[in-house]
């Protein structure tokens, strides 16, 4: 079991952080020890002093395989849920500015929580479907899938071209403007077309 990310699939989340608009897919990986299971907390890291929450709609891979057709791509997710790809922010920028990789602040044990998954259904549209992240009650990021710039059918037949899909394997497809700082105490709540699915502790 692999978790594949996508990064800056949002225009305005890519502003924010002054990285450039993408014309492919950005991709990388998390470890299977980055999955925080629903409804376990998350313990801050020693490691960092900004550790920042990104909120992603995720799908899961129901069907094995490789180099996968964006037309095709429908058959191999059957579920959805929220997740948080949770990033070590001070290092993540130290890395970077020493042109080295920073799957450190990325990958880390628990940084990829969760929620409960929904059955895709054959009326949902799930290229306009809203979501939000509440901190402590108040909503900090808001978006719908419709900004993606890479569907959830062209990401899937792009990292297929790289990666082989394993029934199980998590895609995390970006996060909209909004990201910022947690605390030891806070609460994180997601919520996909007002269902709360996803909910996160902060130790």
């Amino acid at each position: 079991m692999k978790i594949i990310c996508i990064g800056r699939n949002y225009a305005e989340h890519a502003k924010e952080l002054n990285n450039e608009i993408p014309t492919e897919p950005v991709i990388f990986l998390k470890p299977q020890t980055a999955l925080l299971a629903e409804g376990r907390p998350v313990y801050y890291p020693e490691f960092t002093d900004d550790l920042q929450y990104e909120c992603e709609v995720v799908v899961k891979i129901c069907k094995n395989g490789k180099y996968t057709q964006e037309k095709f791509a429908p058959k191999y997710y059957n579920e959805i849920s929220l997740g948080i790809d949770f990033t070590a922010r001070d290092l993540q920028n130290k890395l970077k500015q020493k042109g080295l990789p920073w799957e450190i602040a990325k990958g880390f044990d628990n940084s990829a929580a969760v929620g409960r998954f929904l059955p895709i259904t054959a009326d949902m549209d799930i290229g306009n479907l809203d979501f939000e992240l509440r901190l402590n009650g108040l909503q900090v990021q808001h978006s719908n899938t419709k900004n993606m710039i890479f569907n959830v059918n062209r990401i899937i037949e792009y990292a297929s071209r790289f990666f082989s899909f394993n029934i199980g394997d998590l895609i995390f497809t970006g996060t909209p403007a909004g990201v910022g700082a947690v605390n030891a105490y806070d609460k994180l709540e997601g919520y996909l077309e007002g269902e709360k699915l996803l909910d996160v502790d902060i130790r």
